[in-house]
């Protein structure tokens, strides 16, 4: 056979090899080039989709539609029933102005240098302002609950009914501890008047509605809703530090909130609005924890301040200081206590024909309890102690000489119409 018309099979080989790969490349441009004019195909779909298009609709045609929400609601059928009854406190206090010359050569008080240049006095400018609500109406005069610090302090007051008129006002009675205060103004421009409900009967998570003028009159009758967070929070309120229980809710309360009513759906007043969780901590901020005092206590409260004036609390007369304050070494060497006894108070002096002084407590006897409660310090002792009223008994339970012994106190009044029970720890009492 001719070799030379023979092929070898590595020849074959090679030559087929190269058959392939031309085809492969054949292949791959030609997948490249459906790739790309595919690619292209889609980019002019999507800018032709999200072209703004020419041309405007010059009729418009939108059009308001009818209201379907229900402008009904048992919120706003409570708000309505009761935002009649709800008033701005202006604390109106004197000032001192001085008429020394400005910067322009006129007097502070507007007058020329011509003018006298002695101090004007004796002037009412707006100190302050909170809420309040109308809960009564007697003839001629309303009566307004507010807080005590929303008055405290003032040389006038004023309100603002909900129908923007302003009327003078009198302070009837405070009560610090409580942080409450009442007012009385004419009854001729009151319409509204709102009615208690019985804050014993409520329940966290029920709705809630605070109304009141925060930040000022300029937002009176401002309302906010909100759940009751919990029933019976204690907290320290009025300026002698006193524990009181307090409802918590998460209803918004601002500044000028103080005083305004917290109600239920049915629109009853179940709490007086007073305070506030806030923090000073730069970074760090409080929201939905506000605090009402509850209205059975509120009704107590302002029925003895419209009968008396003033609430006559029973006192045991005695000085104190928290056994916290007491070194351990101290309360076993000097008041010989047992190693678990570690809460109460010290009582450090006892007047003389106190109801103290007659159960025969002793100075550095440290009270552990009294009534029912388990007295921890100086709050919850005043705490327990304002649970009774003038002329009741309790037990008080104290520790002398390292024995536990019980004897029953015959509550007196307090001699300054508040609480004459000190307390010698540095706490601010």
């Amino acid at each position: 056979m001719d070799n030379n018309n023979q092929r070898s099979p590595r020849r074959t080989n090679r030559f087929w090899l190269k058959v392939a790969g031309v085809g492969l490349v054949a292949g791959l441009i030609g997948g490249g080039v459906a790739v790309g004019v595919g690619g292209a195909v889609q980019h002019h779909e999507n800018v032709t989709s999200t072209r703004v298009p020419s041309g405007s609709n010059k009729s418009g045609g939108t059009k308001v539609n009818k209201n379907k929400a229900d402008l009904n609601g048992a919120a706003t059928k409570a708000y309505d029933s009761v935002q009649g009854a709800v008033v701005s406190v202006i604390n109106k206090q004197e000032v001192q102005q001085n008429s020394g010359m400005g910067i322009f050569g006129l007097y502070a008080n507007g007058g020329d240098s011509s003018s006298s240049n002695s101090g004007n006095s004796g002037k009412l400018q707006t100190a302050s302002e909170g809420s309040g609500v109308i809960y009564k109406k007697d003839g001629r005069t309303a009566y307004i609950v507010t807080n005590n610090h929303v008055v405290k302090g003032s040389n006038a007051l004023q309100v603002i009914l909900s129908n923007g008129k302003k009327v003078d006002a009198q302070l009837v009675g405070t009560d610090s501890a409580t942080d409450l205060a009442v007012l009385k103004i004419n009854a001729a421009n009151v319409t509204t008047v709102a009615q208690f409900g019985n804050s014993n009967s409520i329940a966290a998570g029920q709705d809630v509605l605070a109304i009141g003028s925060p930040m000022g009159s300029e937002y009176a009758n401002t309302v906010t809703k909100g759940i009751v967070s919990a029933k019976n929070r204690t907290l320290k309120a009025g300026t002698d530090g006193t524990l009181t229980s307090v409802i918590q809710t998460d209803a918004a309360i601002n500044s000028g909130n103080s005083g305004g009513p917290l109600i239920n759906m049915a629109g009853q007043v179940i709490g007086i609005n007073s305070m506030k969780l806030s923090s000073d901590n730069e970074g760090s901020s409080i929201e939905g924890m506000g605090f009402a005092i509850p209205s059975n206590e509120v009704v107590s409260i302002i029925n003895q301040l419209i009968k008396n004036g003033k609430i006559d609390r029973p006192a045991l007369g005695i000085g104190m200081v928290d056994l916290s304050n007491v070194t351990t070494d101290q309360q076993q060497s000097v008041l010989k206590l047992p190693s678990n006894v570690n809460k109460g108070v010290v009582v450090m002096q006892v007047e003389s024909g106190s109801a103290a002084d007659s159960a025969g407590v002793k100075q550095y006897d440290v009270i552990t309890q009294l009534g029912d409660t388990k007295v921890t310090n100086a709050n919850t002792l005043r705490a327990a102690l304002y649970k009774y009223k003038v002329g009741d008994s309790a037990k008080v339970t104290y520790y002398r000489n390292g024995k536990q012994q019980t004897s029953t106190v015959h509550l007196t009044k307090a001699s300054s119409g508040d609480n004459n029970q000190s307390s010698q720890q540095d706490d601010g009492q």
